[in-house]
């Protein structure tokens, strides 16, 4: 079977780990966005991958979900190696449903023509999007998110921005994948509404034991839903370990500056 339409390109690695990254180079024309970036994040667990804007955090998520292809390294993701994966494999829907992302805007994500009941059937099923066939399941994820089944029948404009998170949340998990990236799903909500999404996405990932990479430039967020961060700047992995060691004793200059940023963290000051 050729390499375009066969299975997914297996890798050689630890059963322990869900996601490796090993000297990931990205280039978009002449400039370079990802630079040597190594990481790894265990099955069950969950890695906070911070940065300010420009870091490179989007890329290395796109890259994770196929959708960029590096110019070195290699990036295996549920055993599956994806720097060898093949465009048409990419893109097949056995492996997006391993591989899960859930969008920082979930309004221009979610069809303004589709209710929420044929987006999440679409989910399921992409070429027989059919929400009476798929009624139950849509009906159970809807209310696992905090929202009622008969929310399936209207359109996202109906929904004000933490539910439309949460039919984005459905969305990714109605599929049960191995690997979900959160990429800044809080940063358009207010902070209560927040409080509520963070609170919902770990008490469903501990349920399920999906291994998560979230993406965020808020240290306060990740501390409170991460068992290990990961730091980058300027394309490069500057720090990584278990959240309470980073946070406790930041080893790299820039770390110790977003810490400092951070209303939460104990460095924080504000000159008036």
């Amino acid at each position: 079977m050729s390499a375009t339409t066969g299975a997914p390109p297996v890798a050689d690695t630890d059963t322990d780990e869900m996601v490796t990254v090993r000297d990931l180079d990205v280039s978009f024309g002449a400039t370079r966005v990802l630079h040597g970036v190594s990481m790894s994040i265990a099955a069950g667990k969950t890695v906070g991958v911070v940065g300010e804007s420009g870091s490179g955090k989007s890329t290395l998520a796109k890259v994770l979900v196929g959708t960029v292809r590096p110019e070195n390294g290699q990036v295996t993701v549920d055993t599956i190696d994806v720097t060898r994966i093949s465009h048409s494999q990419r893109g097949a829907f056995a492996y997006r449903r391993r591989v899960q992302m859930i969008p920082q805007d979930p309004f221009s994500s979610l069809s303004p023509r589709r209710t929420i009941g044929q987006t999440l059937a679409e989910a399921l099923d992409p070429l027989h999007a059919r929400v009476r066939r798929y009624s139950e399941t849509i009906a159970f994820w809807l209310e696992r998110v905090g929202l009622s089944a008969d929310m399936m029948a209207r359109y996202p404009h109906e929904f004000s921005g933490g539910q439309r998170q949460r039919v984005a949340i459905a969305r990714s998990l109605i599929v049960e994948p191995s690997f979900v990236i959160a990429d800044e799903i809080t940063s358009a909500l207010d902070v209560s509404v927040q409080a509520q999404i963070l609170e919902l996405l770990a008490e469903i990932k501990d349920s399920l034991g999906v291994t998560m990479m979230f993406i965020s430039h808020n240290l306060a967020v990740v501390q409170n839903v991460s068992d290990e961060v990961v730091v980058m700047y300027r394309g490069e992995v500057v720090e990584s370990g278990p959240v309470a060691e980073i946070y406790a004793d930041p080893k790299h200059w820039y770390t110790r500056t977003l810490l400092d940023a951070d209303p939460g963290a104990p460095g924080f000051t504000l000159d008036l």
